[in-house]
């Protein structure tokens, strides 16, 4: 069984939901992943903005809006009134719901409730269409299976054990249509993978039910050797292994959500990265092998924070980092890079929520210096020590770059340097012609 997650461009306009067909299978038995419509969630987040300001006329605008929109979109997917009929049932349903929380006490449970009506949408929406043309489907909730656990991890067993049973329950049928990115948590209630989870619940999907691919379908084909926005002549990488691609997710490929790596590579589940507008592209096939000695890809990540940390303190002794880490667990916020010397150590981080409380802490330490607005550029490849040549080659191709920090060695496959962000265009655009052409 192959899972074919659909990003929300390709469920974007009723156009583009009918043209599903001509890449699902309905032939094979598939597990069809299906994002909100494009914009929907966003404006989703807005209403539930509005509600936690205590602003319901606000959020009554924005609602009835956003109505307006699926009822143009619903009389452009359907052609038969019984089935017409059918979407209006589902829309009046949900969008009900979200006119009743001005009556209740609003909190971030139900501004996760809201949030999740999008996939509701398309995806109930998209099985009607699918009876309306007489494709049979099975639709699936994936509030009955996707869990996640104390510390916001899937719970892939879990997976497995209520998903296998639903499956078997239709022998005969071949599609099965269910939402990304929305779970229940611990305690039972309606949560989500964050943004860009619906990549996320495909890969848990194929982990869980051990599928035979998983295919990531947007409006790219693949990922590309560098950011097609910035540089021009980009092409678009065949093959990747499973590390390299999660190093390109985390630091900006935005093609791909940068956890949905890991489930695939635990349990060696194939991942296609495809394009719904040229559905005939090889795209990008990430797996186990991969080929070596070549750089494969430049992605860089904005919006970094670079800290350092300079004590005498550090010469010769122990204890030092993992005092200095602490002050980062204790507020919860993930270390990107490290680059140590004997008497400093930087770091950077991208989430800056706490950076107040955690330049206070450090400061106990030793003299604290902040840099804002900075990028990491990461180069993939086969960067092992076996191989030669690529270090220097990258250097000299940014030999006119300030570089802030550099990291190499923590990866085979990884070497990142940090830079002002006025400097990422100049920089991504030197690596490309010096390493590509």
């Amino acid at each position: 069984m192959k899972v074919l997650k659909f990003g929300g461009t390709s469920v974007g306009s009723p156009e583009r939901m009918k043209k599903l067909l001509d890449i699902v299978n309905a032939n094979e038995r598939q597990i069809v992943v299906l994002s909100a419509v494009s914009g929907t969630t966003n404006n989703l987040v807005e209403i539930g903005h509005a509600y936690l300001a205590s602003d319901k006329p606000k959020a009554t605008l924005l609602i009835k809006a956003l109505k307006d929109k699926y009822e143009v979109f619903i009389s452009e997917l359907f052609a038969k009134a019984e089935y017409l009929d059918q979407a209006k049932e589902v829309i009046n349903y949900h969008f009900d719901l979200l006119y009743a929380f001005a009556n209740d006490l609003f909190t971030q449970i139900e501004d996760k409730v809201i949030v999740a009506q999008g996939e509701l949408l398309s995806t109930t929406l998209y099985h009607v269409y699918l009876k309306e043309i007489g494709v049979p489907s099975v639709l699936l909730p994936a509030l009955d299976f996707m869990k996640i656990d104390a510390d916001n991890e899937p719970i892939v067993d879990y997976i497995t054990e209520q998903l296998t049973p639903l499956l078997e329950a239709s022998p005969k049928n071949n599609l099965f249509i269910t939402q990304g990115y929305i779970c229940r948590n611990s305690f039972g209630e309606i949560d989500n993978l964050r943004r860009g989870g619906s990549d996320y619940t495909a890969s848990l999907i194929g982990a869980g039910i051990k599928a035979e691919e998983v295919q990531i379908w947007t409006d790219i084909d693949g990922m590309h050797n560098n950011d097609p926005r910035i540089v021009k002549g980009t092409k678009p990488i065949s093959h990747l292994s499973f590390d390299e691609a999660a190093e390109l997710a985390y630091f900006g490929a935005k093609i791909l959500h940068p956890q949905s790596v890991f489930p695939a590579q635990k349990y060696k589940i194939p991942v296609r990265l495809l394009n719904t507008m040229e559905p005939s592209a090889f795209g990008t096939l990430i797996s186990s092998e991969s080929e070596t000695g070549k750089i494969k890809s430049i992605a860089a990540k904005d919006g970094i924070t670079a800290i350092k940390i300079q004590s005498s303190r550090m010469l010769l002794a122990y204890g030092f980092l993992r005092r200095v880490f602490e002050v980062f667990e204790r507020y919860k916020t993930p270390i990107d890079m490290i680059t140590t010397s004997e008497v400093a150590v930087s770091v950077t981080i991208d989430d800056t929520k706490y950076l107040g409380e955690i330049t206070k802490d450090l400061s106990d330490f030793g003299i604290v210096e902040v840099d804002v607005n900075q990028t990491i550029v990461c180069v993939v490849g086969d960067l092992s020590a076996s191989s030669h040549g690529f270090g220097s080659r990258i250097l000299e191709s940014i030999k006119h770059i300030p570089l802030r920090m550099i990291s190499y060695g923590g990866s085979e496959h990884n070497l990142s340097f940090l830079i002002k962000g006025d400097d990422k265009t100049e920089t991504l655009r030197s690596l490309h012609n010096r390493l590509f052409d």
